[in-house]
């Protein structure tokens, strides 16, 4: 299915959508987009009326209050922007605000605990190209990060510990990094559901599953550029590692995300459809209606260029 510009609200039935994710939702299979804030779902998703201001469309004004329509589709996102930053507990309680207390938020973990050595990019400043001292440091992650999310707990489907590429010099073998993460993971408080994502494929071993396994964590299955196919990570024994599952939509294997970017912005319309991830998603949606488990799934824009349009094709008969 190929998405088209949508100039008129009625030309996507959203209505539809939303009631068929809402179904699923009460079967706790909760599916929804990677971050809300795309002007390309206007008429999609948005009513471009809702975000006037002196008779204009006000960019500022959708920004802020997006999400509270973004929520009368879809019952889950997850909040990428958490993993650039430490939001304060002001932050916290106005995005919660702007929600339903049925609505389900993950958030990815900031990069200042899952990052080993900070990338050598301007952004970092004067940490780039260094160690990080607070990589899997559980008292900086339990007081800057979970202490604040602490009275919203019951609105957090997980916490995702996202690891970028490691290179061998960070860690040579699959052992090394586990010899950090399993200490780490035995330490988190209870409250949450964590997840860990990974982006090295030699890591989709035994012993990394064990090891999540072990302290309840799930796997996430992830669609990304040098990931396998999810159908291939679904597959491997022992694979699911909690009694709730977790998966990210993320890119085509092979194409990397910056590629994306220029091919799919603004993400009115699906350009590059993806029957391989759709049909992965399927199967973990089935075995998650099957055992009777939590599920959450997170599309990208950046997957076929349109997140709605993707669902959609998910949900529909």
């Amino acid at each position: 299915m190929v998405g088209t510009l949508f100039d008129e609200p009625d030309a996507f039935d959203r209505d539809g959508l939303a009631a068929k994710l809402r179904a699923l939702a009460g079967q706790g299979i909760y599916i929804g987009g990677s971050s809300w804030k795309y002007e390309g779902w206007l008429g999609q998703i948005y009513s471009r009326d809702r975000y006037l201001s002196r008779g204009k469309f006000s960019k500022r004004l959708f920004e802020q209050e997006c999400l509270r329509e973004y929520a009368e589709t879809f019952p889950a996102v997850c909040g990428d922007f958490a993993f650039y930053q430490f939001p304060t507990e002001e932050f916290w309680r106005k995005l919660f605000l702007q929600t339903p207390a049925t609505f389900r938020f993950a958030f990815k973990v900031p990069e200042q605990i899952t990052c080993k050595v900070f990338p050598a990019h301007a952004r970092y400043g004067p940490q780039a190209g260094k160690e990080n001292e607070a990589f899997l440091d559980s008292h900086a992650l339990s007081e800057m990060f979970l202490r604040p999310l602490l009275p919203y707990r019951e609105q957090i489907a997980t916490l995702i510990f996202e690891f970028g590429t490691f290179g061998r010099r960070t860690f040579e073998e699959t052992a090394q990094f586990l010899e950090r993460l399993d200490p780490f993971l035995a330490a988190l408080p209870p409250e949450f559901r964590y997840a860990v994502e990974i982006r090295n494929p030699e890591f989709l071993e035994r012993d990394y599953f064990a090891c999540l396994r072990h302290h309840g964590v799930a796997h996430v299955y992830n669609a990304w550029s040098r990931m396998p196919e999810l159908r291939r990570q679904i597959e491997i024994p022992g694979s699911a590692t909690a009694g709730f599952q977790v998966c990210r939509a993320l890119l085509r294997r092979g194409r990397l995300y910056e590629e994306a970017v220029h091919k799919f912005a603004p993400y009115r319309e699906v350009q590059d459809p993806y029957p391989e991830a759709r049909d992965s998603m399927r199967v973990l949606i089935g075995r998650a209606r099957e055992n009777k488990e939590f599920f959450f799934l997170f599309v990208n824009n950046r997957l076929e260029g349109n997140a709605p349009m993707t669902i959609l094709s998910l949900v529909d008969p």
